[in-house]
Formats: structure tokens, C-alpha cells, sequence
């Protein structure tokens, strides 16, 4: 088998707000640790998913880790694709400079194309 065959590409979409739930932190940990096993990964965020990149978040108000701190690392993973939803993000009222990290804006309705290029897809 040549070393390319063995590379599979994996979808991660987060649709969960970054507290209440683990989903956002344990989708981060997915990907960081997939890629270190010779995945493509490529990460969406939809729906409340795209709170988790905001910038401006106090988690330890709550108690919580700030894991949105981490993102900037996936470039170091060479996690490159990573997609958000505009119309997620306009009703949400935020814009891409209140975002911790460079994405690539996408369509709602581009979304299931996309996907479709991905040999497997986690939900978040």
C-alpha cells in the first residue's frame, strides 16, 4: 500500500455552542488527534458551532477551559480547511474579524457539496 492510500479525509462539523456541552472541546481534540495520524481534516462550523471561534470568550467566568485559544494551533496540524457557515454567522450578528482564526466562508446550501468529498463526517 503507498503511503498516500492510507490518507483518509474526515469531515468534523460543530453545530454546538462552545459551553453547555463537550462537544465543542472533544471535536478539537478529534481533529488535532487525527491529523497526527496522517488525516485530511477539514473542519465546519454551523449553527451555534461558529460561537465557538468567536474571539472575545470569558469561559473561565463559568469555570471553564478557553479551548477556543487552541484553533490558531491547527494550522501546525496543517488543518487548512476550515469552513463557516455566512448565514450562521449573520444571524448571530458576528463578523469574520471577531473570529480567533482564518475560515473560509461557505454557503449553506454549498455545504452538503462539499461533504460529499469527504470520506467520512463526524457531527458536533
Amino acid at each position: 500500500m503507498s503511503p498516500t492510500a492510507a490518507i483518509t479525509s474526515v469531515a468534523i462539523i460543530n453545530k454546538s455552542a462552545p459551553y453547555g456541552s463537550s462537544n465543542g472541546q472533544e471535536s478539537l481534540d478529534m481533529a488535532l488527534a487525527m491529523s497526527n495520524f496522517a488525516q485530511v481534516v477539514s473542519m465546519f462550523f454551523i449553527e451555534d458551532g461558529v460561537l465557538q471561534l468567536l474571539i472575545s470568550q470569558h469561559a473561565a467566568s463559568i469555570d471553564n477551559k478557553a479551548y477556543h485559544k487552541t484553533f490558531p494551533a491547527l494550522e501546525f496540524y496543517d488543518i487548512e480547511s476550515i469552513y463557516v457557515c455566512k448565514q450562521s454567522l449573520a444571524q448571530r450578528g458576528i463578523k469574520v474579524s471577531q473570529l480567533c482564526i482564518p475560515v473560509t466562508l461557505i454557503e449553506l446550501e454549498d455545504l452538503s457539496s462539499i461533504l460529499a468529498n469527504q470520506r467520512y463526517v463526524m457531527s458536533f
